[in-house]
């Protein structure tokens, strides 16, 4: 078993920041435009099925005891189902945030595993084993590398589509874009709100300054059934207005309506001050999302970039 990462009083209290990626992908890469999309007529299949991949941090249970070896599973797929696993090269931060301090758990703390696809050499799911500290609210965060992807325009329309990404569908209909190929940059940014033992601290509110991120403005272990929950979505720091977020939860079945596009329990938009009211409708475990996606006329390898954000925690009564 891999060693697991130790919180502890000791644990320096450094935060992930935002930096310039280097040879690992991160920057805005000058790939040329024709390689890329020849590339895309042999390899399109496999490259789209995976683009539209969410990243998720899931438990089997979001309430652990105190000093207690557990393990957190990194979803790359729906919140049902992993698809295939994210490699460690790829993970700019990890970082545990409890009441002791902050740990980047060591590379050696991760395996890989298949958990839903059983056949030879196959791998879905990354999972991390960790201990907890003492009582308390903790983050648990992942940000990754950015990676370029080329659609053709009906690949990546029908990807806006199954990923709610209406404003940004609407916006190429209006621009006369509809059936143009786009290059896109993406990277995903995740965290889980985890409650060890009884006692509540305030880890749950850390901004561990990661490109985008969900902020909740309450304690969701405060929260029951029929609560709402108001979260904040950041951008580089700051608050983004008329942003689109999804919510839904383990006992709302995760289906498709008849365009392709996820049917979830709750739609909300950002105000002024980047906060969405999300209506607590069910009980166990739940995932809000997002994807902050903007067009990149600046660079000419590029279309669009696009930053995809989740909080996952449980709520009592599921």
């Amino acid at each position: 078993m891999a060693e697991p990462a130790r919180l502890g009083a000791c644990f320096s209290a450094m935060r992930y920041r935002t930096r310039e990626a280097g040879a690992s992908g991160g920057s805005l890469m000058k790939i040329g435009r024709r390689v890329l999309l020849t590339t895309a007529a042999l390899t399109v299949a496999i490259v789209a099925t995976a683009r539209a991949h969410t990243m998720f941090l899931k438990l089997e249970s979001f309430f652990l005891e105190p000093h207690s070896t557990n393990v957190v599973a990194l979803f790359n797929g729906d919140f049902d189902e992993s698809e295939n696993h994210i490699t460690r090269d790829r993970m700019l931060d990890v970082s545990i945030v409890g009441p002791d301090g902050v740990v980047h758990p060591p590379t050696e703390a991760w395996r890989d595993t298949a958990m839903f696809h059983w056949h030879a050499d196959s791998v879905d799911t990354a999972l991390l084993t960790f201990e907890t500290g003492s009582a308390g609210t903790y983050t648990i965060g992942v940000s990754t590398a950015a990676r370029v992807i080329p659609l053709t325009g009906p690949e990546f329309n029908e990807y806006l589509v199954h990923e709610g990404l209406v404003d940004e569908l609407a916006e190429r209909e209006a621009a006369g874009k509809a059936n143009d190929d786009a290059a896109e940059l993406y990277s995903k940014h995740v965290k889980a709100i985890v409650q060890v033992g009884d006692d509540r601290s305030g880890e749950w509110a850390e901004e561990l300054g990661y490109p985008v991120e969900i902020i909740p403005l309450q304690n969701p272990y405060d929260l029951v059934v029929g609560d709402e929950l108001q979260v904040r979505f950041l951008r580089a720091g700051e608050p983004v207005e008329n942003a689109l977020l999804y919510a839904n939860y383990e006992f709302n079945a995760h289906s498709h309506d008849e365009t392709g596009a996820h049917n979830e329990a709750v739609e909300a938009r950002t105000n002024a001050d980047g906060v969405a009211t999300i209506p607590l409708v069910g009980g166990g475990r739940w995932y809000i999302r997002t994807i902050h996606m903007v067009e990149t006329p600046s660079e000419p390898d590029l279309d669009y970039e696009s930053n995809w954000a989740t909080l996952t925690f449980q709520i009592r009564g599921g």
